[in-house]
């Protein structure tokens, strides 16, 4: 496979494009939706999540926190593409991202593009900069905001210009989702971090209350759904997704460690992808 692709991790792109599918189809039923801003929205989320690999790529590799790596291949540690190559794909990825998020801001309101730089600078400085915040536990923050709740409200302002409360509760429901994959991710990189120092939220808490966050962010993103019901009913066809749950939830609970947690990833991705194509469907269906 090219090296890029590779390097773009494909396999996280869900993690983009779920919330610009929730937040979209908020817009099922009302009226004065725009569905141009629905492609640009994915460009822009999918821009940034490619981004953001290949800034961690970099800002990791050049640090050495990747050398003895558990997970997939990273381009600049394992010497697949040169640390400035990497850089400028991060950046060209920043780039994409940044001209679509301003043919957004154009057609609907200049704010995106304060909003739009915010998470273009978190992307950078997750790993990246003199005091990544990635480093001091702050990461699943951010993740949470960005590809979860921002991602989901953006993309319904830019289609509706207006926000229901079902938009909240399905950023907070695929927010908590994304968090889970960065926990796992996390988890199973606790002894490697240690010894460099990075002080991940996983390191923080220590590996018992980690799988117990784990199990309470995949918990909190079916509430979510429950909670948004309240206002669309159809979201409830998402909890459907619950027995695809069960097994990451077994594996983290019995006390799966390093690559025995690369399966929990790819379960907990599925149990996201899942939601948010059964939550689409019956909002697309109903309404």
């Amino acid at each position: 496979m090219n090296r890029w692709i590779v390097g773009a991790r494909p396999k996280t792109l869900p993690a983009a494009a779920v919330p610009v599918g929730l937040g979209s189809v908020v817009a099922v039923g009302e009226g004065g939706a725009w569905w141009g801003a629905v492609p640009l929205a994915a460009v822009v989320a999918l821009a940034l999540q490619v981004g953001v690999n290949y800034a961690n790529d970099y800002s990791d590799g050049v640090r050495g926190t990747d050398d003895d790596r558990v997970g997939p291949v990273r381009l600049v540690a394992s010497g697949l593409a040169s640390a400035r190559l990497v850089k400028r794909a991060a950046f060209a990825s920043f780039g994409v991202a940044a001209m679509a998020g301003f043919v957004l801001a154009a057609s609907t309101s200049w704010w995106l593009l304060a909003v739009g730089a915010a998470s273009i600078l978190a992307g950078w400085f997750y790993t990246g900069g003199p005091r990544p915040y990635g480093y001091a536990g702050f990461g699943e923050f951010f993740v949470f905001v960005f590809f979860g709740l921002v991602a989901t409200v953006g993309s319904t302002f830019v289609v509706l210009e207006r926000l229901p409360a079902a938009t909240w509760w399905l950023g907070t429901s695929t927010g908590a989702l994304s968090c889970a994959l960065l926990v796992t991710n996390n988890l199973r990189d606790v002894p490697t971090d240690r010894l460099v120092g990075k002080k991940t939220l996983a390191v923080r808490l220590g590996v018992d209350r980690t799988r117990h966050f784990y199990v309470v962010l995949v918990a909190m993103s079916f509430v979510s759904l429950i909670l948004a019901s309240f206002v669309r009913p159809e979201v409830l066809f998402g909890l459907i997704a619950i027995p695809f749950a069960v097994s990451p939830i077994r594996s983290v609970r019995s006390g799966a460690s390093g690559p025995d947690l690369i399966p929990v990833l790819a379960g907990t991705g599925r149990v996201q992808l899942v939601v948010g194509a059964l939550v689409v469907t019956a909002t697309i269906v109903v309404g």
